[in-house]
């Protein structure tokens, strides 16, 4: 499952689309779960990739800026492939600093 975490550009097909952190982290939390449940069986996917915006716009309310799932994904010691598509040159450089430290793959 690759996740897509934007408030306004629409997920790309096969994406599961998150508008706020708040959403992104239960849809994390949601199939963490069910493997741990279940194990690997063919219905339920493993995280495969976390594609993320910056700015989270009029979803901020529900978690702030997406930068907050990769600081809730490094308090938690979680770590996932991750692919940046903001357009926001401080943001993404931010986010770049916390992928870099904790020695995640960023995907290009």
């Amino acid at each position: 499952m690759k996740l897509w975490i934007d408030d306004l550009r629409p997920a790309p097909d096969g994406y599961v689309w998150c508008h706020s952190v708040y959403r992104a982290i239960k849809e994390i939390q949601i199939r963490e779960n069910e493997i741990k449940e279940f194990g690997m069986i063919e219905n339920i996917d493993p995280i495969t990739l976390i594609d993320i915006d910056h700015d989270a716009g009029d979803y901020a309310q529900y978690g702030g800026d997406y930068i907050r799932l990769l600081d809730w994904l490094e308090a938690t010691g979680r770590n996932y492939p991750i692919r940046i598509h903001s357009m926001n040159p401080v943001g993404v450089a931010n986010m770049r600093a916390i992928i870099q430290k904790n020695g995640w793959k960023e995907v290009f």
